[in-house]
């Protein structure tokens, strides 16, 4: 691989990072113009439906490219007409010669369709530089575009002997305030933060995202409710921000019922039951069809547990914080019944770890006894 090719993609994925969770349902772009060894002009896509980042860099060279002048963009240029116009008419009018691609459109309604096409005019294209950390960018997108379903990242926080709270429910603090902190960027990424009934009626949490220094994006909030026992006056209800409150219930709870929550701001996803409960890959197909491409888990026991065995988690963020509750009665992360064998238990790949203050954070996405995973 060429050096400087991979610094520069380096650069445009630096960029592109500045997107994340402002883009969805769109992927997050990143893109810089290099003539002779030099940055001179960069961009990266800001939100859905405004110009994408080949677009703004370009925009910033005041003449036509150079010869030797390359452009680097961490996703395949779009070689047709959505919202904005596409790329690669931008790309020919510039007259830029070559240009360096990350990773091919995993859409299957456009792959492979800017760099064939730039190369039938005569453009130099080389792809799959840092293809591996461009995939990970955007792994919501992938799944998006292939599955038709939302990326679902689990966070949990666990005291050192692995209880997610006290057996009274208590579990306000388990982890310190950096790992807190951690956990709003999460959400701000987010395209919505899901939990389940019982967390509402035990903690009545806002789920928006408070972030220090800079305004965040409050997710959709998504609570699993089969019954509909949700409070009139919960907090995911009178929020003052501007986000939805989208309430999963069994397609078999009365219109009258629902009809009693006059709120605003709150939508209604009915949806069928498995073993009396929402059933949770229905409502991720029904997520997909919204266009909602990622989505938070930070539900508590049982939602955890029955979000694993149905294999829907692509991803796990899990905090270790050092504090022991002593005793075998608290609540686990997850509830319900699991493998009974070592063989059968979930691995996490492409494990990090990372340390926030005291608190430890694992990183890695599951491996469900097979060899399988969602986002593969």
């Amino acid at each position: 691989m060429n050096q400087g090719d991979e610094k520069f993609m380096r650069q445009a994925l630096h960029l592109a990072r500045r997107g994340l969770g402002r883009t969805s349902p769109n992927p997050a772009v990143g893109a810089v113009i290099v003539r002779r060894g030099r940055v001179i002009a960069q961009g990266y896509h800001r939100r859905a439906g405004s110009p994408h980042a080949e677009v703004n860099a370009l925009a910033c060279m005041k003449e036509f490219a150079e010869p030797e002048d390359t452009l680097y963009v961490t996703l395949e240029p779009c070689n047709h007409k959505g919202r904005t116009p596409p790329c690669t008419a931008a790309i020919l009018a510039k007259g830029i010669k070559r240009v360096v691609v990350g990773m091919r459109d995993p859409n299957p309604n456009v792959k492979g369709g800017g760099c064939d096409f730039l190369a039938e005019k005569g453009v130099e294209v080389r792809t799959g530089i840092l293809e591996a950390e461009c995939r990970r960018l955007n792994e919501a997108y992938v799944k998006f575009v292939t599955m038709g379903r939302p990326f679902v990242v689990a966070k949990a926080a666990l005291t050192l002997d692995g209880w997610t709270a006290t057996s009274t429910g208590n579990s306000r603090w388990i982890t310190g305030t950096a790992s807190r902190r951690f956990v709003h960027k999460l959400r701000d990424r987010a395209d919505a933060v899901m939990v389940g009934i019982g967390t509402v009626l035990a903690d009545d949490p806002l789920l928006n995202t408070r972030l220090n220094g800079r305004k965040g994006k409050d997710p959709i909030r998504i609570i699993l409710d089969t019954n509909l026992r949700m409070p009139y006056k919960a907090g995911v209800l009178s929020c003052s921000d501007s986000s939805m409150t989208w309430i999963a219930v069994g397609d078999d709870v009365p219109k009258t019922k629902l009809e009693h929550y006059s709120v605003e701001k709150v939508l209604f996803l009915p949806c069928p039951k498995k073993e009396g409960r929402v059933d949770l890959e229905a409502l991720m197909n029904l997520l997909g069809k919204r266009s909602i491409t990622s989505v938070l888990l930070e539900g508590g026991s049982t939602v955890m547990g029955a979000m694993i065995r149905e294999r829907l988690i692509d991803k796990f963020h899990i905090f270790k914080a050092p504090k022991l509750l002593g005793g075998g009665d608290g609540v686990p992360m997850a509830g319900g019944s699991g493998v009974r064998s070592m063989e059968e238990s979930i691995g996490l790949r492409d494990l990090e770890i990372r340390r926030f203050d005291e608190d430890v954070l694992f990183t890695g996405y599951p491996e469900y006894g097979t060899g399988h995973t969602e986002h593969d």
